[in-house]
């Protein structure tokens, strides 16, 4: 699937690279490590439009008709249930302890929790953290590969693409559901996670989109120092200069 996925980028369209004597041109090209970038911004302007005209509408209705506890709860339910794959990372990762933390989170929640609607463990001082097969390969020393625009989920790159595959397919949750035939519930929890996701950055996403001069640029340079900073589990000090995307950090992409 992703080699079929790259190989339509490359009939798609790539940046043309600047000569070699343009070094100014060069760097900025190296740097922005989007060598799609025409296709990239064609799927960009489409994700543009499908938020327009479905997602934040909707994230609206559930933030106006959603009573603040209800969207806690449900937030906390989603949450729980990506905590098996947080662990699993954790392990993968050589993190033992902070594999120790998702599990007991995930333990305690779904018992005293009510199936996670609370944050029991949260309340008890067990602080919830977030990994992805995506953040393991970076451990692993995988290089994050040529920057993508998806469809629907957005930002990305290949060595995170290959992990949200990864996770999505291996995901244990994910797994059982598919066993006993409940794909709907499946693929309608990444929804969920996705509606969630949008319903949080509301003012986020549309203070960058109004302030940007290139909106699709400053997501790109958004996205990479955040993943930057999920791989260093929040050790790496990202300047005040980039203090406007702090509020994007709480979850991965889809």
């Amino acid at each position: 699937m992703l080699a079929l996925l790259l190989a339509v980028f490359l009939i798609g369209g790539c940046a043309t690279r600047p000569p070699v004597d343009d070094h100014a041109a060069l760097a900025a090209y190296e740097e922005a490590n989007d060598p799609f970038e025409p296709w990239n911004r064609a799927i960009f302007a489409f994700n543009n439009a499908f938020d327009e005209i479905i997602l934040e509408p909707v994230a609206k209705l559930y933030r106006k008709w959603g009573p603040p506890t209800v969207r806690t709860g449900i937030s906390n339910f989603v949450n729980n249930w990506r905590e098996p794959v947080t662990f699993i990372n954790d392990i993968l990762q050589g993190e033992p302890e902070r594999a120790a933390t998702s599990i007991t989170r995930f333990l305690i929640n779904s018992t005293f929790g009510l199936f996670g609607i609370l944050d029991t463990a949260g309340h008890w001082g067990i602080e919830r953290h977030s990994e992805d097969f995506g953040e393991t390969f970076a451990v692993w020393g995988f290089g994050e590969g040529p920057y993508l625009m998806l469809p629907i989920l957005g930002p990305s790159n290949v060595r995170d693409f290959s992990g949200f595959m990864v996770d999505f397919f291996y995901d244990p949750v994910s797994l059982y559901l598919q066993d006993r035939g409940w794909w709907y519930i499946r693929y309608g929890r990444l929804a969920l996670r996705g509606l969630i996701y949008r319903e949080e950055n509301l003012e986020t996403l549309d203070d960058l989109s109004k302030s940007s001069t290139d909106f699709y640029a400053t997501l790109r340079s958004a996205y990479r120092q955040m993943r930057a900073y999920d791989i260093s589990n929040g050790q790496l000090d990202l300047g005040a200069e980039d203090d406007l995307f702090d509020d994007l950090d709480d979850e991965e992409s889809f």
